[in-house]
């Protein structure tokens, strides 16, 4: 393995690590956005907390993460790895989740979320178990 090989894999942990903090934290956000009044100063600050979470760290991170693991990929090769195979499509899960939180970040910035509380408080424990089987799936390789 070579040290560049080691640098990227580094810099892929530190994306992967960045993107999931957005991916955590972002649903709990969005719980305490829906137990304030759409127009007040609360209702303000969480759309300015939301907006720079997704759009300074969420999203860069996920670019990261995809660019840079798309090309370790390219050194280790996909044949035999089917491990590999199933992670990626749990990062393409991980993904669509991204896109739903950008969507749902959106109707709180205009003021027409009608999702309620618990709605969030469950879309909150998704990544954590795309994240579970994720690690289980590199570490493990199981096949």
């Amino acid at each position: 393995m070579s040290e560049f090989y080691l640098w990227l894999k580094a810099l892929h942990v530190i994306a992967v690590i960045s993107w999931m903090a957005g991916l955590l934290y972002l649903p709990r956000l969005f719980v305490y956005h829906t137990q304030v009044a759409a127009a007040s100063e609360q209702s303000a600050l969480f759309k300015v907390m939301e907006r720079r979470l997704m759009q300074a760290i969420m999203t860069p991170a996920a670019m990261v993460t995809w660019l840079v693991g798309l090309w370790m990929t390219g050194e280790i090769g996909l044949a035999d790895n089917h491990w590999l195979h199933a992670k990626l499509t749990l990062v393409a899960a991980m993904t669509v989740m991204h896109v739903l939180m950008e969507r749902w970040r959106r109707d709180f910035a205009a003021d027409r979320n009608r999702r309620p509380t618990r709605f969030f408080r469950i879309a909150n424990e998704v990544p954590t178990l795309l994240m579970i089987a994720i690690v289980v799936l590199v570490v493990v390789k199981p096949f």
